[in-house]
């Protein structure tokens, strides 16, 4: 019984229950957004660090995975080469040009050629002239860089001859010398990548260059373990933010449901008077309108899910190289559970005001 009453309620006022289930929807979107976002991005970069095709990866001293504060002297490149095991060693330069998600890399796209084998391009090819740049399919979609095409980045103009497939090791890259030129940092580089001759001896390669006096304090690193440091745990604050979401997600579920159990009480207040005159305990009648909140919240989550496949559709569409979003499933249930917990708490005071209510004045009421 408690449950066709609850459902006949829901269908008496359609457009309610709609405008409530949109809205307790809005905070699951938004965490979910957030959540795919997070890890989106955090594994497009975890795929580009793989995507260099080096064995190990060298950065700054005082370096963060995000910041490299100091720069690495452009000697250090050959000094690395000289080393055991050592087959190759190539030296980048990046810059952020769209907040700290979009890179410009430097590279000695010859020297880098001859370590990997090259970019696998989609259209185009290797630069010809120092202004020339490639440039990514998802970068070339998001601002319409066709090859051949002149885009103006870090207030310099540059052609696009070639683009490359996505994942590999950068957005953008342009020439090292004229990059060092536009920055002033001529001579200097953040990171060096190492190709070994052999990636078994990757372990023995890394103790012997954390060993060297001169490389101390120096994150090296394989390019595996670069990749798996990629993490939400690794990101300053990010944990944190995604915690005050969910919190925000509590509150809006909280508001949105007691408005509209309050309403639905104020609505029905001669239905409960009937109810209680016909024997309905307060637990009976808190119930139903806790039942009610709880498919609203059901109905939201879903709701949710279904808006947070379109906020990944529009990301892919118009910004896939600056931002990246990913499905997350296994964040539905906890999305749905943190609104779940606003919408019961939001109806438990109406509900509770609706248990509580007199039946003769219920029954009086106009």
């Amino acid at each position: 019984m408690t449950s066709r009453l609850v459902i006949e309620n829901i269908k008496h006022q359609p457009m309610r229950s709609l405008l409530s289930a949109l809205l307790i929807g809005v905070p699951v979107t938004l965490i979910l957004t957030l959540v795919g976002l997070s890890h989106g991005m955090l594994q497009d970069a975890a795929e580009r660090t793989r995507g260099i095709r080096a064995d190990i990866i060298v950065r700054p001293k005082n370096s963060t995975l995000i910041s490299m504060r100091n720069g690495i002297p452009e000697a250090f490149v050959k000094y690395f080469a000289k080393k055991p095991h050592v087959k190759a060693a190539v030296g980048v330069l990046m810059q952020p040009v769209e907040g700290i998600t979009m890179m410009i890399t430097g590279l000695d796209m010859p020297a880098y050629d001859a370590m990997t084998g090259g970019f696998r391009y989609v259209t185009g090819g290797p630069p010809k002239g120092p202004d020339d740049i490639v440039v990514d399919d998802y970068y070339a979609h998001e601002k319409k860089a066709a090859e051949g095409r002149r885009i103006k980045i870090l207030n310099h103009w540059w052609r696009v001859s070639g683009i490359i497939e996505n994942g590999q090791m950068a957005h953008i890259v342009a020439n090292l010398q004229v990059l060092q030129n536009l920055l002033s940092a001529e001579g200097a580089v953040n990171t060096i990548y190492l190709k070994l001759d052999n990636p078994a001896n990757t372990k023995e390669v890394i103790r012997e260059l954390q060993a060297d006096p001169k490389l101390t304090d120096w994150p090296i690193l394989s390019a595996e373990e670069m990749a798996s440091m990629w993490t939400i745990d690794n990101m300053p604050g990010l944990r944190p933010f995604i915690y005050v979401v969910m919190g925000i997600g509590v509150v809006i579920g909280f508001f949105v449901v007691c408005l509209s159990m309050y309403m639905a009480v104020l609505q029905r207040t001669r239905e409960i008077g009937i109810l209680k005159s016909l024997g309905a305990s307060k637990a009976f009648v808190l119930r139903i309108i806790l039942a009610e909140a709880f498919l609203l919240g059901v109905a939201g989550t879903l709701v949710g899910i279904v808006l947070s496949f379109g906020s990944y559709y529009l990301i892919g569409v118009l910004v896939p190289a600056s931002i990246q979003m990913k499905i997350v499933p296994f964040w539905w249930p906890i999305a749905g559970g943190i609104t779940m917990v606003g919408a019961i708490l939001g109806a438990m005071y109406p509900g509770l005001r609706a248990a509580s209510a007199d039946p003769i004045e219920a029954l009086a009421y106009e």
